[in-house]
Parts: C-alpha cells; structure tokens; sequence
C-alpha cells in the first residue's frame, strides 16, 4: 500500500483579495510559514515518509524543507507538481479579469473544463501531468508514505483523478493553504480517505503582512 499525502503550501500574497498567481515564484508570507511549521509538525507526528516532492517554485519549496526538517526526509523537486499556467491572467486580480473579459471570467467560473487560458495551459494539461505524478508515485514507490506538496489547482486536480471525476467538478474541491489530503493506492485501487485537514492551523491568527 501506497500512502500519499498532497500538502497545499501556506499563505502567499495574492490569496486575499484573490488574484491569479499560477507561476508567480511567490514567497510564503510570515503567517503562511507559520502554518506550514504545524503542518511539518502534523505530519512528522503521525507519519513516517520516505520521500518529498515538491513544485519547483518557492513557496512549495519552503513549505516541503519544513517537512524535510521536521521529519527528517529528503525533498526533491517535481516539475509536474507546477501549478497552473494561467498565460496572459497571471498576475492579475480576479476583479480586474472579470471586468476586463466577463465572458471568458465567467466560463472560468461556471465551465472550467472548456477553458484554455491565453497563451497558457487548459485543464487538461493540469490534469495529464496529475496523472503522471500519480503514476511516477506508484511506480517509484510501492509502499510506504509519499508526500507531494503543491498548488491549489494541482491538489484539486490530484483529488478528481483520485476520485474519479470529471473536470467540471474542478469548483467543488476547495484545498485551503496548508491543508493535509491523503490518498491511499491498494489493490490496484486509488481512494482518498482525508480532505482539507487543517486543525493543526487552530489558533494561528494571521500577522499583519
């Protein structure tokens, strides 16, 4: 049996108000290190991982050395743990982009599965690489706990796979920063037996940024 755990990194600026961050190489904000220090230590009190992947980019890296501190595992970066390319939306609010192109912000909205971000990925592509980075787990590692620590796109796109749904249901799997997910693989056999975990978060009150 297989134990995966998807990890979402902590607090970044551009969560509040909300903005399209994608491939932002984004630092963890002081209450986002806070929070990903007690999922470290969630984690290091009741796993024993072998491995850590992370997306290449800082906040994810941060957040996996935390683990990797905390539990004394080696972290490796996994390019498919990227997060979605978001094109020409990068960077912009999510007001901005629904005033500037209401209809395309809607479908974003409503049918995300028929979305193709300008100059950048669809959810298709996010979905083939969360497949690929399930197989490479499986693959690569036939027992035992398996971290990957990645973005809220990336992590709801892990869960659909893991659930076996299809991609308009992209809406309705909500991963808050530095919440725990657990998929077990068994018997030939993908199921998630944890979502959004975040008590370990209890009582951390966000500082002023």
């Amino acid at each position: 049996m297989t134990r995966i755990l998807l990890v979402r990194h902590g607090h970044v600026p551009g969560i509040a108000p909300a903005q399209f961050r994608g491939r932002t190489n984004l630092e963890l904000t002081p209450h986002g290190l806070a929070q990903a220090r007690a999922t470290a230590h969630r984690i290091a009190q009741s796993w024993r991982p072998e491995m850590i992947y992370t997306s290449p980019l800082q906040r994810c890296l941060m957040t996996g050395r935390l683990i990797s501190e905390a539990t004394g595992t080696r972290s490796q970066v996994l390019d498919d743990l990227n997060d979605l390319d978001y094109g020409k939306w990068q960077g912009q609010t999510h007001t901005a982009v629904r005033e500037r192109v209401p209809a395309e912000y809607a479908l974003w909205r409503n049918s995300p599965d028929l979305v193709r971000f300008p100059e950048g990925e669809s959810l298709q592509d996010l979905a083939l690489r969360a497949a690929d980075v399930l197989r490479f787990v499986i693959e690569r590692h036939a027992e035992g706990t398996i971290v990957l620590v990645g973005h809220d796109a990336g992590i709801r796109a892990l869960l659909l796979q893991s659930l076996g749904l299809p991609l308009s249901a992209y809406w309705r799997i909500t991963p808050d920063p530095a919440a725990l997910c657990e998929i077990v693989w068994a018997e030939g056999r993908l199921s998630v037996v944890r979502m959004n975990e975040t008590a370990h978060l209890t009582g951390l009150v966000p500082s002023d940024e």
